[in-house]
């Protein structure tokens, strides 16, 4: 799993362009079968996102949704947008983030009438805790002086059908109304991507501003003049919430705590002369920091290149074992994603990111634990990069 990236989909351009202003460096990143997403981070952080276009629908969603998954195997996915009211709790521009999704048009029809059979996915309980500390602080949103109130954040339940609902006294209307009254907002797309991500084991989150009240005036001047503000609205709150879920995935300690603790145990053997090898303590960067490399002609300061050097030879290492049967391979997955996000901090070469190498070193070193030849290998190179032996 890339614990630094998280996707981000959207069905329409103007969504999308909500987000996007929000991304700094997009670059384009194309699926092999044609899908192109965008990759960049949350301006002023160093959060990745990964962002892309599904069109409307739960069937094109869940198809995206599924490609992104197994193209970037995120930290989670985001799906952002915007969505019509169906009770006067959410106002216009407040933002509705998912408790649980309903496919809502499931059913059986019978003489006496159409009966529901919903399903339902619930979002995962670590994002909303962490959506509704979020919504508690405050802080996210933009100033909409034009708005006239601040926007907030609605937790509840999501319907997501086939059909632009439009009515408030049409026959579906009050089907949903009878069978999914607890449902604040109705929308096309949340149902697909959620059994995308239930099918994937990804977090999915669904966060939907209000344009309309699906009460006859989409397409109104009103409703032109909500929707951006919507869009923007749940961006905005989405940008958020991706940072934060990409700095509680590097602030957490990783659960394979025994791991970890086995690793300490082998360094406690392994000192800065593991494998003939000198190691140099930075400071304050990586730039600072040096490796003394065996060569024949005798010990060899590393510096900065020499490091992210070093770090491409580990890759090879890493490769052998999992060859070899040493590294299971989601193991190995999570190894190179994490020996990937180290290799990035090395090349920036500041003191933030010099504490980012370190920590994802850190983490690897767990990770491997179970392979003492690879953990000695990497010792020297955790020191290098500021941690400690």
């Amino acid at each position: 799993m890339s614990k630094d990236l998280v996707v981000i989909l959207t069905a329409l351009n103007l969504e999308y362009q909500a987000v996007r202003k929000r991304m700094a460096g997009p670059q384009v990143h194309v699926h092999e079968r044609g899908t192109r997403f965008e990759v960049g981070t949350v301006r002023g952080t160093s959060c990745r996102v990964a962002l892309a276009l599904t069109n409307k629908g739960n069937h094109s969603a869940a198809v995206i949704a599924e490609r992104a998954i197994a193209e970037f195997s995120p930290a989670a996915v985001l799906f952002v947008g915007v969505a019509g009211a169906l009770w006067e709790t959410a106002r216009l521009g407040d933002v509705v983030m998912a408790t649980h999704v309903y496919a809502y048009h499931g059913g059986t029809s019978e003489d006496d009438g159409l009966k529901a059979r919903p399903r339902a996915w619930e979002a995962p309980h670590a994002i909303s805790q962490l959506a509704s500390h979020l919504a508690r602080v405050d802080d996210w949103a933009d100033d909409a002086p034009d708005q006239g109130y601040a926007p907030q954040v609605r937790f509840g339940a999501i319907a997501a059908g086939e059909v632009v609902q439009n009515s408030k006294i049409s026959a579906e209307a009050l089907w949903i109304r009878q069978h999914y009254n607890d449902a604040l907002a109705i929308e096309m797309e949340a149902a697909g991507v959620a059994q995308a991500g239930h099918l994937n084991g990804a977090p999915v989150a669904i966060i939907r501003g209000i344009s309309d009240r699906a009460d006859g005036t989409k397409n109104s001047s009103n409703d032109r003049s909500w929707q951006p503000r919507a869009a923007a609205n749940a961006a905005a709150f989405a940008a958020r919430l991706a940072v934060e879920l990409v700095g509680e995935e590097e602030r957490t300690v990783m659960s394979r705590a025994d791991k970890a603790r086995a690793a300490d145990r082998i360094e406690d053997r392994v000192s800065n002369t593991a494998h003939g090898s000198t190691v140099g303590i930075m400071a304050g960067s990586v730039k600072d920091s040096y490796v003394y490399l065996n060569t024949d002609t005798g010990p060899k300061p590393a510096g900065p290149k020499g490091l992210v050097a070093e770090l491409d030879d580990f890759r090879l290492h890493l490769r052998r074992h999992h060859a070899e049967d040493a590294l299971d391979d989601d193991t190995y997955r999570e190894a190179l994603a994490d020996l990937d996000l180290a290799r990035r901090a090395a090349e920036h070469d500041t003191p933030e990111s010099a504490k980012k190498a370190v920590m994802t070193l850190k983490r690897l070193r767990g990770l491997i634990a179970d392979c003492p030849a690879l953990a000695a290998k990497l010792a020297p190179l955790v020191v290098a990069a500021g941690g400690s032996a």
